[in-house]
């Protein structure tokens, strides 16, 4: 695995509050360009993660013949519905380690759960549509977040030493440090992210509404 190197005295991020820490990020690729999509985490090293979900509900949907959202993440334990919001039929498959399961014929209208048990990263697809791909992100910890648009995440935690763990799909390898939380302001934290080209098989431009094709 690949780690961050980066100066002690920029991980001394925190919420004004004394029972909560704020780790804030921001990602960039290497061209200075935002980077959606990325994960972090945080792992405590003097106690165990709290157990349980604290995901409400999660959801990966399949319309227009595609996954939405591309990526999600959730804490171990999560029960994630899977609901059908187009006109055909789906086969919607993981065979990751750390979850393997299918959804075969799967008909417009249905919205299966999976409860995902175990931590690790799962690929989805679609055995019917080739060009159907997502990512379920599953983490042993509540402390989580996702970048937006503009690259950015927040997380939330309390004060302490953490393993931080920086996960995107076009990472080469996931990325992880150790840090440290402390009470105090300070500006969001800046990672330049070197991505691998974006090799994902997209939607024929001549797909119909309805084809399989």
């Amino acid at each position: 695995m690949h780690r961050l190197s980066l100066l002690p005295a920029a991980w001394l991020l925190a919420l004004s509050l004394a029972s909560a820490a704020e780790l804030r990020l921001a990602a960039r690729d290497a061209k200075g360009l935002p980077v959606a999509d990325a994960v972090v985490s945080l792992l405590p090293l003097d106690s165990p993660a709290p157990t349980g979900s604290i995901t409400c509900e999660a959801a990966v949907q399949q319309q227009g013949q595609e996954f939405s959202p591309f990526v999600t993440v959730v804490q171990t334990g999560t029960a994630v519905k899977f609901p059908n919001r187009d006109t055909v039929q789906h086969h919607v498959y993981s065979l990751s380690k750390a979850r393997k399961f299918e959804l075969p014929l799967y008909n417009p209208g249905r919205a299966e759960v999976i409860v995902f048990d175990q931590p690790g990263l799962i690929t989805l697809g679609c055995n019917i549509h080739d060009w159907m791909l997502a990512y379920v992100v599953v983490v042993a910890t509540p402390w989580f977040a996702q970048t937006d648009a503009a690259g950015t995440a927040t997380v939330t935690a309390p004060p302490g030493r953490y393993r931080l763990e920086l996960w995107h799909p076009r990472l080469a390898a996931l990325l992880t440090s150790e840090i440290t939380l402390t009470a105090g302001e300070a500006p969001p934290l800046p990672f330049t992210l070197t991505l691998k080209p974006d090799r994902r098989i997209h939607r024929p431009a001549d797909a119909k509404p309805g084809a399989y094709r």
